[in-house]
């Protein structure tokens, strides 16, 4: 008589009956993210989705990648799993809506010391929430096992998007002029950027938990911290055609590094940071943390995720649609960014 022993690869760390009984359930929670455009099913070698290119002259795609970064940490330690799938979603839309494209599909990847079938559940319900949100399909992903790699109950997710956009209408930057106005669109918080000094700050500096209340903030901090990053999309894609000149999204490297990745040469973006009010998470961290301003604004998106550049002429009927505000212009200068 043979005995049933443990397998070798489990006992190694690697459960592949665990891997598979995760992964059980999530063609049902993905299917309602797929339109007709997406052919087969997901757990094949590769995800298949056939575009309408009806209505496009020249169609190219734009693709991005990302994480969320040291947010995670934050997940871990509040044991809330439902928003960094949210997370990771939108904040690859945003990279690639500020060329002009609207996103088709969407893969992930999440790699864990071992699957908690409920933290995972967690992390794709949040995937699937966001794609319907934006009109954009999961086609696929890749969960791994890696023992040695991670600490125990803690996990890496990275996101691939596509997306597609019309040749003619390609935000490129080149339309900006001197004169033409910059328009903010509030934050959710801190999105996915900043966390590393923001934990040393809150958690080390402070001594603070992810329980802890502070004035000016509503709810918990470990609340405050895991607000979704949005999705700015649906509201670029609303302006009239033509309206939009660039558009950075405000992630790593905050107002002073993004911008002059859309602007010309020959211009300046001079911000006036009178025209907003810097959400109160920021101003703890800024003055706790002892950071110089400028440094905050390379850091931190400071209550601004995206910026819009349109026409002076626009700039009313931009802000009135978006519900964003003026909050600056384009100068003569070098592609440079000036905070004042």
């Amino acid at each position: 008589m043979i005995r049933k022993s443990k397998k070798a690869y489990a006992a190694a760390g690697v459960d592949v009956d665990l891997g598979n009984a995760v992964k059980g359930g999530i063609q049902q929670v993905v299917r309602s993210t797929h339109g007709p455009e997406v052919l087969g099913k997901i757990g094949g070698f590769g995800g298949l989705f056939q575009p309408n290119l009806k209505g496009y002259k020249a169609p190219v795609l734009v693709s991005s990648v990302d994480g969320v970064g040291t947010k995670l940490k934050i997940a871990f330690a509040t044991g809330r799993h439902d928003t960094i799938g949210q997370d990771l979603v939108n904040h690859c839309i945003n990279d690639i809506a500020v060329i002009g494209a609207k996103p088709l599909f969407f893969l992930d990847y999440l790699a864990a010391e071992r699957l908690e079938p409920d933290v995972f559940a967690q992390i794709l319900k949040g995937f699937a929430k966001a794609c319907k949100a934006a009109g954009c399909a999961i086609i696929g992903g890749e969960t791994a096992q890696m023992p040695g790699m991670y600490k125990r109950g803690e996990y890496d997710v990275a996101g691939t998007i596509v997306g597609i956009v019309d040749r003619p209408a390609l935000l490129d930057g080149s339309r900006i002029r001197k004169g033409d106005v910059l328009i903010g669109l509030a934050a959710n918080g801190l999105h996915t950027n900043g966390y590393s000094l923001a934990r040393k700050v809150l958690f080390d500096r402070m001594r603070l938990t992810v329980d802890s209340r502070l004035d000016g903030i509503k709810g918990t901090l470990g609340d405050e911290l895991l607000k979704v990053h949005r999705n700015y999309q649906p509201i670029m894609a609303s302006l009239p055609k033509g309206m939009l000149k660039g558009a950075a999204h405000i992630t790593g490297g905050g107002l002073i590094d993004n911008l002059p990745r859309v602007l010309p040469k020959d211009c300046d973006a001079a911000f006036d940071t009178k025209t907003w009010k810097t959400p109160t998470i920021f101003s703890i961290i800024g003055q706790a943390g002892n950071v110089d301003p400028m440094e905050m604004y390379q850091v931190f998106n400071m209550g601004i995720g995206m910026v819009l550049v349109v026409s002076k002429a626009d700039a009313a009927a931009a802000c009135k649609q978006t519900k964003g505000r003026v909050i600056g212009e384009i100068a003569s200068g070098s592609g440079s960014v000036l905070i004042t």
